[in-house]
């Protein structure tokens, strides 16, 4: 599969990231295994003018890292795409492929840790040395205005990407935190598959979340 470079190529680990050993066997082996598969860090997808950024976990198996593009392919991207086409974020439609044609507009998608996690858990070292490349992400996109983290870890590094403290910006679905340079940040619950079928995110509750993150940027 070709290296597409993103929305913010600059901000971006190279397709070979050597920074964290257990993300890079990984690699490896998929890469052996499923040769036609992007298995790289997965770059930024959106709108390099967005005013909203949505703070992801890390690339699914079967979904991002499959695919080279955030969300695509795999359940989680399903109701992701959906909930942003209902509030008018999404050009064209989501075919669950990177070459369907769908872009974000107003909106744009990182992660908090570029490469695939054994068992979609990347450990705290994982998550401080790719922190940089979020710190730098962020740091570009000078039109955002409202933050969306998705689940704890998101939180956590978003929190600490923007200059806040944790101690005084606790993870909570729908809870909204100002950092300190006037950056809104709210909170979901990730739209894993595991979360959707135990009931823990229904599609009405991610909806709430940017209902709200639209009432923030207009207020």
């Amino acid at each position: 599969m070709d290296f597409a470079p993103g929305p913010i190529p600059a901000t971006e680990p190279p397709h070979d990231c050597p920074r964290c050993p257990r993300l890079v066997a990984l690699r490896e082996e998929l890469r052996g295994e499923y040769p036609d598969w992007w298995n790289a860090p997965v770059p930024a997808f959106g709108d390099p003018d967005a005013w909203l950024v949505i703070v992801g976990l890390a690339p699914g198996k079967h979904g991002a890292n499959r695919t080279g593009r955030p969300f695509t392919g795999d359940h989680a991207g399903e109701l992701m795409f959906a909930t942003l086409a209902r509030f008018g974020l999404v050009e064209g439609k989501y075919d669950a492929r990177p070459d369907d044609g769908m872009t974000l507009r107003g909106a744009i998608i990182c992660n908090s840790v570029k490469c695939l996690p054994p068992d979609n858990k990347p450990v705290p070292a994982e998550i401080h040395a790719c922190r940089p490349f979020l710190e730098g992400q962020l740091a570009v996109l000078k039109s955002a205005r409202v933050y969306v983290a998705l689940g704890q870890i998101a939180h956590q590094s978003a929190v600490k990407a923007l200059g806040g403290k944790l101690p005084k910006a606790r993870f909570a679905h729908l809870a909204e935190h100002r950092l300190p340079k006037g950056q809104l940040l709210i909170d979901s619950y990730h739209c894993s598959r595991y979360n959707q079928n135990t009931g823990r995110l229904t599609a009405e509750m991610f909806e709430a979340v940017f209902a709200r993150a639209l009432e923030l940027r207009d207020a």
